[in-house]
């Protein structure tokens, strides 16, 4: 019989809804069962796409006798990360504080007031070597909770305490200065693999925003090594195994230092801030490559992630039939099946295809006669229109196969996201389709996820929206519409952001230290209201909102956001400083207060050809996230209602670009040779 998950929405949840454990979602019954039987509550976090939540749920929570011990103990409770990052957050703080380490699954054991005293991540249902498996911890805890109650409580009132430091970070008093930048780049450039890009050995994340944070630095800076280090990696990244090449976009992370085996699921967020860093690597470059891979990522986006909403989809697992990478990797035999022998050899030469493969078995380290395809150099010109034809018939034949679980939720936060990724790449590149994904993204989020408050829900699915929005939402979202409004110049993008930067400063800052709470003022009370400042997967909802706040002070000429966000960036100096490595979107912020940015104001009566012209110039430069208007005759009145310093520039028949930088402005540029010069000259 299904359990307690079943009229639940998310893909996660639904997931375990016929495992015999009798789990709860998060919510009032199952705490108030946990009180009335005097149980502890065994909390499960995780994701639909992770892998060893599945091995977890395979050998546990699927099986009878560990059911048994769970329901007899506990009150059991499952948590969906994705749905629930307030949840999440909160109890990932209690594992790393008590453990050293986090992941997923996430497993706490709680009383049932919410208070934690046993963290772990993947439990194994029989205990080996060092790690206890579940048949010998159920008995240990429901021993403990029954007889030595108080030891339990004493070491509860320790973690608490513990965890009550970690709320408080904004007072050190401290200021981050310039000289902060080249001391992350120090640390970053101790941890560069020189070979094969990226940072320390294995496993090896993309990290999209420190090489933004990178290529920023070169444009701000003049750090020739700073690009270096971005380009290659982005180089690497895009040959390797982490990348596919068959059907486009990038797998999560990769388990080795070459960048060949990946862990095979697909987040949204990755192919955005992928997508955000290539774009910006074009800017600086010019590479073909790189411009080839946002493309590559957003066919990738229309074929798997785009709903029919206009919205994304969130992700695709790693596993298909109980295999993790079953669904991406080939034998040779299996490719010359689909090729003739002449596209097969070309195939198996460039993308490094053997009959004995590259793709290990994970338990026994043998290799398996599968191949991850993967590229030692780039694709030759000679060979690019082959190549492009071979990977559509793979990718046909491919989709003849079991494809991995698609989680169908749509995330306000993520899509926030994505709406900034495809609005930058469709300004760079001149593409009013990819500004147009973005546009029908942003309309879906405002009808369905935006209510009559001006108050953002958090997930929808099946026709439901639900769950109040927290700081990631409205932090992503007022990014996305800022990007939007730089790539169309609509005001309505720029008016949206501003409503929801008023709803965000009210009910989610601080007011006496700075920075913004991850959860709203009314949201659901758990062990204190933490604030996010740590880059890791993406930017924290900290790092992003100190960019929004500068660059909507910037656009509007409000200098009260401008103090909000260098008043935020010295709350976490003390944090930051430690580590500044970890901090690299926040420390993007730094570049803007130290002087580094654009404020550009174009104008022409009626936008036409030389308008676009000027765009196109200013758009393919890698400037600081520049604030960037088009005034015309058209809507000079609703821009100066806007950003009331607009008023000031004249429009005329012929286009003249306005550019200030270090809060001093130049004589206007009227010439698209003077235009392309001095952007060049003020880097």
């Amino acid at each position: 019989m299904p359990n307690k998950l079943a009229n639940e929405k998310s893909p996660y949840l639904l997931q375990h809804a016929e495992n015999p454990v009798d789990w709860y979602p998060w919510g009032k019954e199952a705490f108030e069962k946990a009180k009335k039987e005097d149980k502890p509550v065994f909390l499960s976090i995780g994701y639909a796409t992770c892998h060893w939540c599945h091995v977890m749920a395979h050998e546990s929570f699927e099986d009878e006798q560990i059911a048994e011990l769970m329901n007899r103990a506990f009150v059991n409770i499952k948590v969906d990360r994705e749905e629930r990052p307030d949840i999440d957050n909160t109890y990932m703080t209690i594992c790393q504080m008590l453990t050293g380490q986090g992941g997923w699954p996430l497993t706490i054991i709680m009383t049932p007031d919410k208070k934690p005293f046993f963290a772990a991540t993947y439990i194994p249902k029989e205990s080996w070597q060092s790690r206890i498996g579940m048949t010998d911890l159920i008995p240990q805890i429901e021993n403990a909770w029954q007889n030595r109650r108080n030891e339990i409580n004493n070491s509860i009132d320790k973690i608490l305490d513990n965890f009550s430091k970690t709320l408080h970070i904004s007072s050190s008093g401290e200021q981050l200065k310039e000289e902060s930048l080249q001391n992350t780049f120090k640390e970053l450039q101790n941890r560069y693999d020189e070979q094969f890009g990226g940072f320390g050995s294995s496993p090896k994340f993309p990290s999209p925003h420190i090489l933004i944070f990178l290529m920023h630095l070169h444009r701000a800076k003049g750090n020739e090594k700073a690009l270096e280090v971005a380009v290659h990696t982005l180089r690497q990244m895009r040959l390797g195994g982490i990348f596919d090449h068959v059907g486009g976009g990038f797998h999560r992370y990769s388990t080795d230092r070459e960048w060949l085996l990946p862990h095979f699921e697909k987040m949204l967020y990755d192919q955005a801030m992928l997508m955000m860093a290539y774009t910006l690597g074009w800017q600086h470059t010019s590479k073909s490559l790189f411009k080839e891979t946002v493309y590559s990522i957003v066919g990738y986006l229309e074929k798997q992630l785009l709903s029919e909403t206009g919205a994304f989809y969130s992700a695709e697992d790693a596993d298909s039939e109980g295999e993790e990478g079953k669904f991406y990797v080939w034998t040779a035999k299996e490719i010359e099946k689909v090729l003739s022998q002449e596209e097969a050899d070309l195939f198996k030469a460039h993308f490094n295809i053997s009959d004995e493969g590259n793709f290990h078995d994970e338990a026994t380290g043998r290799r398996t006669s599968r191949n991850i395809p993967h590229l030692t150099e780039e694709i030759s010109d000679g060979d690019s229109d082959k190549i492009s034809a071979i990977l559509n018939k793979l990718e046909q034949a491919r989709g003849n196969r079991v494809r991995p679980l698609l989680d169908d939720k749509i995330l306000t936060d993520w899509n926030g996201l994505m709406i900034a990724a495809l609005s930058r790449a469709g300004a760079a590149f001149q593409d009013p389709e990819l500004t147009g994904l973005a546009e029908d993204a942003w309309s879906f989020i405002r009808q369905k996820m935006l209510s009559g408050n001006n108050t953002l829900l958090h997930r929808y699915k099946d026709g439901d929206a639900g769950i109040d929005g927290m700081a990631d939402d409205y932090a992503f979202s007022i990014w996305g519409l800022i990007e939007l409004y730089q790539a169309t110049f609509k005001i309505e993008y720029l008016e949206d952001a501003l409503e929801l930067n008023v709803t965000f400063q009210e009910a989610f800052r601080d007011s006496k230290h700075g920075g913004y709470f991850f959860t709203h003022e009314k949201g659901e009370e758990l062990l204190g209201r933490q604030k996010e400042i740590y880059d890791g997967a993406m930017p924290s909802s900290n790092s992003v909102q100190m960019m929004n706040n500068l660059r909507l002070a910037r656009l509007t000429g409000d200098t009260s956001l401008e103090r909000k966000a260098i008043q935020d960036l010295n709350s976490f100096a003390a944090q930051i400083n430690h580590t500044a490595s970890g901090y690299t979107h926040a420390l993007q912020s730094l570049y803007l207060t130290g002087g580094h940015s654009y404020e550009i104001i174009l104008a022409q009566k009626t936008a036409d050809k030389k308008t676009q012209s000027f765009l196109n110039e200013i758009r393919q430069k890698p400037l600081l996230e520049p604030a960037i208007h088009l005034k015309t005759d058209e809507n000079r009145k609703s821009l100066s209602g806007i950003a009331p310093y607009t008023s000031d520039y004249r429009v005329e028949e012929e286009p003249s670009v306005y550019i200030c930088k270090n809060f001093t402005c130049d004589l206007p540029v009227r010439k698209l040779s003077e235009l392309d010069k001095k952007l060049d000259r003020e880097a």
